[in-house]
């Protein structure tokens, strides 16, 4: 049988110890990078920006869910922004858009092209709900949390083991929504809608009249990119008929509270006025004052840029760029390593 040498341990140890350095490196960049684009997030809110980008959350949205940083959402806001080739890895590709893997979270699934309806819909439907980790399978759900035989968790794999690698933990519990396990919207869509609106029959008060005041579904007031419009699920379903169906219901939108009082005949699944009215479902209403930390960013079309936005952009790309390097040259270490 091989017996590894001293030369042969010792090239073992400068492997493990070049990918310990490599690691720290690319921890290293992903804080730069989550930094830079925390501040591209304050100067588009200071200037009233707002960047769509179909490939997944803006700058705004990371830094909002950044800040809670005791989140499993803001956990995995931060290993994504990381790009750890091990992190994917170590969750069987549940961190990629793979047909097993995890959508993303609640908040940046959609927008609300009014600031005061966003506010309102996030809620309604509370933090720990816009923080949500949504997956399409029951196996991707699997893989974020493993235990021991006494159904204790596992600190050490899943999402848990990936924030100690990091230096970051969770604290509490977290949703996790699995579409395929989601009850779908029975009905149509709204003939040669973009977005695919659910053509759901307006409410009628006991006359039959619609209620005065009336504007539209929650579910129909978010907007949805091309890519979760269908084929989200295995089944071949979006976002809108599963998720926020699931969310959403048949949620209704007025225009004043006086009026969405007045419909309260024909309100079974709650209601929302622009005013600040809200209704959670039939004889249960919510009062006081607003208190709102996350909430559905506005859809906008590309702002124009200044100097020094343009500037912290490119240094961006630049600092992935250098991160998908030392990511390479890691890889190519481990292989040595395998090796030796």
């Amino acid at each position: 049988m091989y017996k590894p040498n001293h030369q042969n341990n010792l090239e073992i140890k400068r492997h493990e110890d070049n990918i310990k350095f490599l690691q720290n490196e690319i921890n290293r960049l992903g804080e730069s990078i989550l930094e830079s684009q925390g501040s591209l997030a304050k100067h588009q809110s200071a200037n009233g920006i707002v960047i769509t980008n179909e490939n997944g959350p803006t700058a705004e949205e990371d830094d909002q869910i950044l800040r809670h940083e005791k989140s499993a959402a803001g956990l995995l806001c931060r290993l994504k922004l990381f790009e750890s080739q091990h992190a994917t890895q170590a969750l069987n590709l549940a961190l990629t858009k793979d047909v097993l893997g995890i959508v993303g979270i609640v908040a940046t699934l959609g927008r609300v092209d009014d600031d005061n309806l966003s506010r309102l819909l996030s809620e309604y439907l509370g933090q720990q709900t816009m923080l949500a980790i949504v997956c399409r399978t029951n196996e991707a759900v699997m893989v974020l949390e493993k235990y021991d035989g006494d159904a204790t968790i596992l600190t050490s794999a899943g999402i848990h083991g990936l924030g100690a690698s990091i230096g970051k933990s969770i604290k509490g519990r977290f949703l996790v929504i699995c579409l395929d396990e989601l009850s779908l919207y029975v009905g149509g869509f709204v003939a040669d809608d973009p977005q695919r609106k659910l053509d759901i029959p307006k409410p009628q008060l006991p006359n039959g009249e619609c209620p005065h005041g009336f504007l539209d579904y929650a579910v129909n007031a978010i907007n949805l990119d091309s890519n979760n419009l269908v084929n989200v699920t295995s089944s071949g379903h979006g976002l809108r008929e599963t998720l926020f169906y699931s969310l959403l219901s048949r949620l209704q939108i007025y225009r004043t509270r006086a009026e969405m009082l007045l419909a309260l005949p024909c309100i079974n699944h709650g209601a929302l006025s622009l005013d600040g009215g809200i209704i959670k479902k039939s004889g249960v209403f919510i009062l006081g004052s607003r208190d709102i930390e996350i909430k559905f960013l506005a859809k906008s079309g590309e702002p124009s840029m200044t100097v020094n936005y343009d500037k912290t952009e490119d240094m961006i790309k630049k600092l992935k760029l250098k991160r998908t390097h030392v990511t390479e040259d890691m890889q190519r270490e481990q292989e040595l390593l395998d090796f030796a």
